[in-house]
């Protein structure tokens, strides 16, 4: 079988309602603005790292060529082949990214328990680690466009550290407005910006052409060669020029394969390369700008509207980074793996398009501190690359096994495919993992804490509906037991949201030990999350009436999707089931969880899981239930 098709995604709103096709030549420049921002902000710092002090690598012609040389190659396999030509085909109903890549992976019912568990934790650790590239990304793509004031006037340095401190308070002030009209500027100034890019590399590859022999892979082989273990060490500078590749497979869904391979092809790679050659070009020419060769390629009178420029850059790049933590969170959330979160939409138009507050403030404060510690981004680059390499590993291994379950490919094929891409994979992660006490530790603790936060509040999750379960009846035998006993009846309806339709919810227990009533229609109310990034209107409700008083109501989301109860309930209606929200009661059941010493999890796991539980939003806000029809009723649950 082979992979499904997007190269011409929908526009998709709010309950899966299609509002038509965008034009390719407006798809294209949008993923300008959105999906290449990372990587292409990347000619700011990567060349300079290369030849980093420390690495010891003398700017001669044949050191110049073999890391031209390896840059360019890394860029192609990794970006080019693997993402575009291999991992982009890995589409779930035309979304990508890890946990789209995660769900496409379980999608195989013969999977035993410790291979879905093995890619329950390759995919979770995968987007664990994102939340750390999150906040690496907008520090040292901000503080390295900011340097140029170095170069332009060295006396401003000290200015350097409030100004990306201001710039990044800025961005994060605005996320709360929405970026559906500052995106529109998105993709014109990315343009601008990679036109800039190729301009300036040509401009200098004119004092130097020969670097244009980047393309022959000898001159990586002979580098490599002749300085073995300074090749390894630089392979953790070259990582930087392949950072943000992975977003072209997560912003897939955005606008789809076709847009995304035109803008890379026609624009992104041709301007990325002549400008690491122009910065080539420039260090043969003048060894002593290896300071800052990128902003060195400009004249004099450009430097200012260069550092202009590069911030808007940076900004964009950080933006889209800021916005898929934001979508990954809510996707985790809508899996399990997260406990609710405040989400506010953005855009009346864009399901996409969220604001999480509690993220947002987390994101700054760790940004902040980050730009504080380590004051550069030659200092932050030691931190960055190790996160993105390990995620590039569990993008490999879990598209591999899509490869073979999915799209039908032999277990040989897989393997001949994704080898190559993992021993590149590895390679980088071992050079980037030299720099762990340099900075490397950073996004290695963010990514395990994401990742425990993650698993446990999965498992604490499977916990709590297991007792839950144990301590409440089968609901057909309640159901029987309430039919064939007098009850008193009061008018109105009832909701009462379960994980479940074969047991009854505590708070209907509750309701009827406390009240001793039962309200003339009774809904069971059951929201699913599938392993489908969006669910079709047509497929989103089902509706079962199992007793003259009381029904079933299932509603199905994707994980992309935010659950709507009131909309869902009015969809009701083409069933024959009305609802007055006036004459509707909703009841939840809002558990007291007490760890204990003999849990199903470590006594410390258990604690963290209490206080996710205790701190997460809301129910009635998360799921848009009227606050002043709710009625909850409490229960002690001990782990």
């Amino acid at each position: 079988m082979q992979a499904p098709d997007s190269d011409s995604p929908t526009t998709v709103a709010p309950h899966g309602h299609d509002t038509g096709k965008t034009p390719l030549s407006v798809l294209t420049l949008g993923a300008l603005g959105i999906v290449f921002g990372d990587i292409g902000t990347s000619p700011l710092y990567a060349l300079k790292e290369c030849f980093h002090a420390s690495h010891g690598i003398a700017i001669t012609h044949d050191n110049v060529l073999g890391i031209l040389s390896l840059i360019f190659w890394s860029i192609t396999i990794v970006v080019s082949l693997k993402y575009i030509a291999f991992i982009m085909r890995a589409d779930n109903n035309g979304e990508g990214g890890i946990m789209a890549l995660l769900a496409l992976s379980l999608r195989n019912k013969g999977l035993e328990n410790w291979q879905r568990r093995l890619l329950v934790a390759i995919g979770l650790f995968g987007a664990a680690l994102f939340f750390g590239d999150g906040i690496i990304t907008p520090a040292i793509s901000v503080l390295s466009a900011v340097e140029g004031l170095n170069v332009a006037a060295p006396g401003l340095d000290r200015f350097v550290l409030p100004i990306t401190i201001s710039v990044l308070i800025s961005l994060f002030l605005i996320q709360r407005h929405g970026t559906a009209s500052v995106g529109k500027m998105f993709g014109p100034v990315m343009m601008v910006w990679f036109s800039t890019l190729a301009v300036l590399g040509i401009m200098n590859i004119t004092k130097h052409p020969d670097v244009l022999h980047l393309v022959n892979p000898l001159w990586a082989v002979a580098f490599v060669g002749e300085h073995p273990w300074i090749a390894f060490i630089t392979m953790g500078a070259v990582v930087l020029t392949v950072t943000g590749g992975e977003a072209l497979y997560a912003d897939m869904g955005h606008f789809g394969r076709k847009p995304i391979r035109y803008a890379w092809f026609g624009l992104v790679f041709p301007a990325l390369i002549l400008n690491y050659c122009g910065q080539g070009a420039l260090l043969l020419a003048h060894p002593e700008s290896i300071d800052n060769p990128f902003y060195q390629l400009a004249p004099d009178a450009f430097i200012i509207p260069l550092i202009f420029l590069s911030t808007a850059a940076t900004v964009i790049a950080s933006q889209a980074v800021i916005s898929g933590v934001f979508s990954i969170a809510r996707q985790a959330v809508q899996l399990g793996y997260l406990p609710r979160f405040e989400i506010q939409h953005t855009s009346a138009r864009e399901i996409g398009q969220i604001y999480i507050p509690f993220l947002n403030w987390l994101l700054l404060g760790a940004i902040i501190i980050l730009v504080l510690t380590f004051k550069s981004s030659s200092n932050l680059a030691s931190a960055y690359g190790i996160a993105v390499t390990m995620t590039m590993i569990c993008d490999t291994l879990l598209a591999a096994f899509v490869a073979v379950t999915l799209w039908g490919w032999s277990r040989w094929l897989a393997v001949a495919v994704a080898a190559p891409f993992l021993a590149i994979d590895f390679a980088f992660f071992g050079a980037t993992s030299m720099k762990i006490l340099q900075g490397g530790w950073f996004p290695l603790l963010i990514g395990m804490t994401a990742f425990t936060v993650m698993i446990t509040w999965k498992r604490g999750r499977e916990i709590l509906f297991e007792k839950l379960n144990n301590e409440t009846m089968p609901l057909n035998l309640f159901v029987n037991s309430i039919a064939s006993g007098p009850v008193q009846e009061i008018d109105g309806t009832a909701v009462f949201m379960t994980g479940s339709h074969q047991y009854v919810p505590h708070a209907l227990l509750h309701n009827m030990k406390h009240n001793k009533i039962l309200h003339s229609r009774n809904i069971l109310l059951t929201l699913r999350t599938k392993d489908i990034p969006f669910v079709d209107a047509r497929h989103r409700l089902k509706v079962e009436q199992i007793s003259h008083n009381f029904w079933l109501i299932t509603g199905d989301y994707g994980f992309k999707e935010q659950p709507d109860v009131p909309a869902l309930l009015s969809d009701c209606q083409e069933f024959g089931l009305e609802f007055d929200m006036m004459d509707t009661s909703f009841f939840l059941s809002r558990e007291r969880l007490i760890p204990r010493v003999e849990g199903g999890m470590a006594p410390w796991r258990e604690m963290l899981f209490v206080a996710m539980s205790r701190n997460a939003a809301s129910a009635t806000d998360f799921f848009q239930i009227p606050t002043n029809r709710v009625v909850e009723l409490g229960t002690q649950i001990e782990l």
